[in-house]
């Protein structure tokens, strides 16, 4: 990946930043409206898809969601590439600000 251009983060690190980024957390002014670009995108998410990216922005590994959904590592990543496509996010960390944006997931 890094050779290719792209960021690299491991999930400690992926972690690291949902645990700054969810450090504060919005106000009902600062969520998405239900028609926002990041609403419609999450609208065409199969619910499989949903489920993957719930688990990435809690910052759980391919093997953890993996072992989580009872499905092959393969198959989170195909379904991690998917996503990718869908809301063109460069990176997992991308796709981590887009599940927050989108309202999917919420700070605790």
């Amino acid at each position: 990946m890094v050779a290719a251009g792209e960021a690299l983060l491991t999930p400690a690190a992926t972690r690291r930043l949902i645990e700054r980024f969810t450090a504060t957390p919005l106000s009902p002014a600062d969520r998405l409206p239900e028609s926002t670009p990041s609403r419609k995108i999450l609208a065409t998410l199969t619910d499989r898809e949903r489920d993957v990216l719930a688990r990435v922005a809690r910052g759980m590994s391919n093997a953890e969601i993996a072992a989580d959904l009872v499905l092959a590592t393969s198959t989170i990543k195909t379904h991690l590439t998917n996503l990718l496509a869908k809301t063109e996010a460069r990176d997992r960390a991308q796709l981590v600000i887009f599940a927050y944006e989108s309202g999917l997931t919420t700070a605790p």
